[in-house]
């Protein structure tokens, strides 16, 4: 079963938006047992779109389209696809009564433009769209099945798993099925990765593995393809525990979605710990960081931003004298820096951060010049020094990634 995504829009190859659903649909088709051969993508262009399709059809039995199914006159892939298979466009009733139902809701006038986005290829299936107004169509010709769906992520991925993905089971039912799994690392970058995991790389068939590196990050997907679920999750446990035995001691978690801070405010909770901060270089940027996760008010107490040495000695009561004999970005000061917050917001953990953003010196140290320090109840302040490369952003990212790992690590008393 060969599938291929088009993407038509021209903001996407302006650069203006990026095309996230190609990533989404590739990896939902591959649970499917559906492999996808190619990613395209195409201007909101008649002739460019119409030249596309003949060309995917000699090559895929699945052609999924993401966009141009909105009310504007360029959004025209609903009229190039019926074209192309020689059937008209209809009205969908049951998009126009949710058309209707939408402005009556808002009290707002309809244009009449709207009404293209109630329309699907004749003949085909109808893809309800549960939180937008463009209908899809899913529909065979010539034994080529094309698959229309909106642009919008928002609207594309509901689309998809709620009423697409079922269309698409019962319409090419697989007798093998793709399973995977995502192992995430921190502190290992992805070469070293890679020649750690040489041996089951070079000899890997079923399960296969997939590195993929991200920003002080990597991970890996494990992807099992079987008839039988259960079998083939014993062959990634299989795997999985292969790949521990060799570079166990990076991995932090679980899952696409499951990040550090995620993980690090999970084993805060589940160990009834709490942290608080004090930050110069990140300037916020990890106490921000933590406020992404839900629920991080049950550990996270507050902090301090202290860019200046004057906020130093202001907010955090460092001692002036060591301010100036050992600097600001020095080992001393992340140790005093921590283990003050970590008495006047009286936590169980309080992690510093100080150093050298760049792009220019300060006293002394390089740019990418990063302590970082841990203070923890009843146990000795541990600092780390770090040395960061690129550019002002990442350094800022990778020294707030650090703090997170170093916590993880204390709260699950990792070495």
């Amino acid at each position: 079963m060969k599938a291929e995504i088009i993407a038509v829009g021209t903001e996407l190859l302006l650069g203006q938006v990026v095309n996230t659903n190609a990533t989404f649909l590739s990896e939902e088709l591959a649970n499917l047992g559906i492999e996808v051969y190619y990613h395209t993508v195409v201007g909101d262009n008649p002739q460019r779109l119409e030249q596309l399709l003949v060309e995917a059809q000699s090559r895929s039995d699945l052609i999924v389209l993401c966009g141009g199914l909105g009310p504007t006159e360029d959004d025209l892939t609903k009229d190039i696809v019926a074209a192309h298979i020689h059937h008209s466009l209809v009205e969908d009733e049951q998009a126009l009564a949710r058309l209707h139902e939408f402005f009556t809701f808002s009290k707002s006038t309809m244009t009449e433009n709207n009404l293209r986005q109630t329309l699907m290829i004749e003949g085909g299936i109808a893809v309800q769209n549960p939180t937008g107004l463009a209908v899809g169509t899913l529909i065979t010709e010539d034994e080529t099945t094309y698959l229309l769906l909106p642009g919008p992520p928002s609207e594309l991925k509901p689309m998809f798993q709620q009423n697409a993905r079922p269309l698409l089971e019962e319409l090419f039912p697989q007798e093998e099925q793709l399973i995977s799994r995502v192992l995430r690392f921190y502190g290992i970058g992805e070469s070293q990765l890679v020649t750690e995991l040489k041996e089951l790389i070079d000899e890997q068939t079923n399960p296969t593995i997939a590195p993929y590196a991200k920003p002080n990050e990597v991970t890996l997907r494990l992807t099992a393809k079987i008839a039988d679920k259960v079998e083939g999750e014993q062959l990634l446990d299989h795997l999985e525990s292969q790949v521990m035995t060799k570079v166990g001691e990076y991995f932090y978690g679980y899952g696409d979605e499951n990040s550090l801070v995620k993980v690090t405010v999970d084993a805060l909770k589940k160990h009834g710990k709490t942290i608080s901060a004090a930050e110069s270089l990140t300037a916020g940027l990890f106490q921000s960081t933590l406020g992404d996760v839900s629920g991080v008010s049950e550990v996270f107490k507050g902090g301090f931003v202290t860019y200046s040495a004057e906020t130093k000695e202001q907010f955090l009561a460092i001692d002036r004298k060591l301010l100036e004999k050992e600097g600001t970005a020095s080992e001393a000061c992340a140790i005093a820096m921590a283990e003050q917050t970590r008495k006047l917001a009286d936590t169980d953990f309080a992690v510093s951060f100080t150093g050298v953003a760049g792009p220019n010196e300060l006293e002394g140290q390089a740019a990418g010049t990063v302590w970082i320090a841990l203070a923890e109840k009843g146990q000795p302040t541990i600092a780390v020094l770090q040395h960061f490369k690129r550019d002002r952003k990442y350094i800022r990212l990778s020294a707030v990634m650090k703090g997170l790992d170093l916590i993880r690590r204390a709260v699950d008393k990792k070495k």
